[in-house]
């Protein structure tokens, strides 16, 4: 079984950033089994589909306009994401999921299961940090996640020592003495 753990969004718009910034802590606090890969897949628009290609399972971690206040929680299944007509795409970094989706069930090479995990915004402008209710998201995700892989039958290992998050958009630049 073939299992990706996929964060989008950009780390340079504030909330957006929630995806990948949680797919990061999560490889930071646990080691996965090798079918289980955990992939910060940014904003790839439609070219999600690569990531989508051959997977058995995909649990997509990203944010979501949905009712509800700045950090809560929504769970959506393939069949969720596939109920709804596709939103207009705003630009080409749009997400697409539903319109990716389509396309690998169309080739025959699509995910039997998808779970996107995603928390309400509180705003999505220029900058790195995440908002204090979303940034409160990102434990709960990680534990969902966790209890997602178990369930599909492999056992994520908690690093004994974990190691620093890659979140290289969060460091202050280094520069040369003049």
């Amino acid at each position: 079984m073939n299992v990706r753990i996929l964060g989008l969004g950009n780390v340079l718009m504030s909330d957006d950033g929630f995806g990948p910034y949680t797919v990061r802590v999560l490889d930071a606090f646990y080691e996965m089994p090798d079918d289980v890969q955990v992939i910060d897949a940014g904003t790839p628009g439609l070219d999600l589909t690569p990531y989508l290609i051959d997977a058995d399972v995909v649990i997509i971690v990203d944010t979501v306009k949905a009712p509800g206040k700045p950090g809560d929680l929504h769970a959506f299944k393939l069949e969720d994401i596939l109920r709804h007509a596709p939103q207009p795409r705003l630009s080409p970094h749009d997400p697409g999921i539903k319109e990716a989706l389509l396309t690998v069930a169309a080739a025959g090479r699509g995910p039997k299961e998808v779970l996107l995990l995603a928390v309400v915004p509180e705003w999505v402008a220029t900058g790195v940090q995440l908002s204090r209710p979303v940034r409160s998201g990102i434990a709960p995700v990680i534990g969902l996640v966790v209890s997602e892989v178990e369930r599909l039958g492999f056992r994520p290992k908690m690093r004994t020592i974990p190691r620093h998050p890659d979140t290289w958009w969060e460091r202050e630049p280094e520069f040369a003495a003049l």
